[in-house]
């Protein structure tokens, strides 16, 4: 099985049958309660935080963060809204874990040997995340609690580095503005920000074609079992049973591939096999050159994940002395600059097209 039919069809069961991870994440319930016993999903001090700056959108930098890219792919009758964040990893609060030493038992002859004391193998940290969606063109509002426990190896571990982090959660359509605060352990340090966005409606493409935001893929693995309720990631988001580490930066390097990922919206099944029949067309091109034009793909399914080589076709001549010249082609790397992705969507069976771009950058070989 292919990677695209695989994709394809794990999010078209995720979308059909409507597994209940993402589609119907719950809200964490770990968190007190009031005199009447009512869940209390965002603590007073933190939710009267959050609404004191919802009017202005001004920040509160207990704990310094910012809202990176937002993404949102569909998820049943909602769209899964994608949240990426920069945080300094040393503001999530990030402690050593020193490793577990079995210790043998010791005579009373025996003295304790003196050693160094034990590297750390992790970093954990422990904090909370608090999401206040506000529906902006209608009723809507939802309250979200992610507690954030999370362990990383020690020697990837960089105090100083902003992560990049990333949570999401299945929303219907509509604008919106979030509310969300990021709070340390016992809720004395807390970071908001604000973000405004709004998520369309798939039903509203029934004359034309549009696609979800754009982005390309380091790495997509296949998870056991998708999510059943919200919870940060470092590095990586999930969907369905995806687990995708984007390419935010879109910076590429000599033997990369531009897996690119969206989906599709207005394209329709053909009545006669409820099959979807789409065509896409991909080009690299260069100050509007055309320097890589791959063969037309075709899809049975809206979802799209397809990772394209990086690889131009040159033709190079050579002259042997006393022979007619001869040409041959061969495949090179692209050149370090910037170029563009432009991809031309054809829906068979309605006869809609659809055309965008993407920006990208290829850069020399990464240092080692």
């Amino acid at each position: 099985m292919t990677k695209k039919f695989f994709i394809g069809t794990a999010i078209i069961l995720f979308l059909g049958l409507g597994l209940n991870a993402s589609a119907g994440l719950s809200a964490q319930e770990t968190v007190p309660k009031d005199q009447t016993d009512q869940v209390i999903i965002i603590p007073p001090e933190v939710k009267t935080v959050l609404v004191q700056g919802l009017e202005t959108r001004e920040a509160r930098t207990d704990i310094p963060f910012s809202m990176r890219k937002h993404l949102y792919l569909p998820a049943r009758e909602n769209m899964h809204s994608i949240f990426i964040l920069n945080i300094k990893n040393s503001d999530l609060g990030f402690v050593p874990v020193a490793p577990a030493v079995a210790v043998p038992e010791k005579t009373e002859e025996e003295k304790p040997a003196e050693t160094a004391p034990a590297e750390p193998e992790k970093y954990q940290a422990t904090a909370n995340a608090f999401l206040f969606f506000k529906q902006v063109d209608g009723v809507y509002e939802k309250e979200v609690y992610i507690p954030i426990k999370m362990q990383v190896e020690a020697d990837a571990f960089d105090p100083d580095e902003e992560g990049m982090y990333c949570t999401g959660y299945p929303l219907p359509p509509g604008q919106y503005v979030l509310a969300l605060a990021i709070a340390s352990q016992n809720l004395e340090r807390i970071g908001t920000q604000y973000f405004d966005f709004t998520l369309p409606n798939p039903m509203a493409f029934a004359d034309s074609l549009d696609v979800t935001p754009i982005f390309f893929a380091k790495a997509i693995k296949r998870m056991e079992a998708p999510e059943t309720s919200a919870e940060v990631h470092k590095g990586y988001f999930t969907y369905s049973v995806l687990q995708i580490e984007p390419n935010l930066d879109m910076i590429f390097y000599p033997g990369d591939y531009l897996d690119v990922f969206f989906f599709i919206f207005g394209a329709q099944p053909s009545p006669e096999t409820q099959r979807f029949d789409v065509d896409v067309n991909y080009q690299v091109l260069q100050e509007g050159e055309t320097v890589i034009k791959y063969a037309a793909t075709k899809y049975d399914s809206p979802i799209v994940s397809q990772p394209l080589p990086m690889k131009k076709t040159v033709i190079v001549k050579t002259t042997e002395e006393g022979q007619e010249p001869t040409e041959k082609r061969e495949q090179r790397d692209l050149d370090p600059g910037p170029y563009v992705l432009a991809i031309d969507i054809l829906d068979n069976v309605s006869g809609k097209t659809h055309k965008t771009k993407v920006d990208f950058e290829v850069k020399a070989e990464e240092a080692q």
